[in-house]
């Protein structure tokens, strides 16, 4: 789906896939967080997406004048996880708006996984 925005100066399409990219880049440079997980895991085995498949473990979906976000995460052990969240929300939040002029409606974050390094 592309959301259309106008201005006097013409329109702007924006795709979903362009904002769950940034999303998804914003996410894995946040603090804590290990990287991004694949929607809809079975079975629980949770599987690391690379930089390239970023975009699977997000989901944007527009809501009238505002853009809804859901993020699949894998975080790293001994964090935080309601400050890695927080973290994660205020950045995203600030990021679209500073970069596409976006306001974040509703964002839910749900932690599919924890990495231990050795």
């Amino acid at each position: 789906m592309v959301e259309k925005f106008s201005n006097q100066q013409g329109t702007i399409e924006i795709d979903e896939e362009v904002i769950a990219q940034i999303s998804g880049i914003t996410a894995t440079e946040c603090y804590g967080i290990v990287g991004m997980a694949a929607r809809g895991v079975k079975d629980g085995i949770v599987r690391l997406l690379m930089r390239d498949n970023i975009t699977k473990g997000v989901l944007v979906t527009f809501q009238e004048n505002q853009v809804d976000i859901e993020f699949h995460i894998v975080v790293e052990y001994g964090t935080k996880i309601s400050a890695v969240t927080d973290n994660l929300m205020s950045t995203i939040r600030y990021q679209l708006k500073d970069m596409l002029g976006l306001q974040v409606g509703v964002i839910k974050i749900f932690v599919e996984g924890v990495r231990v390094d050795k």
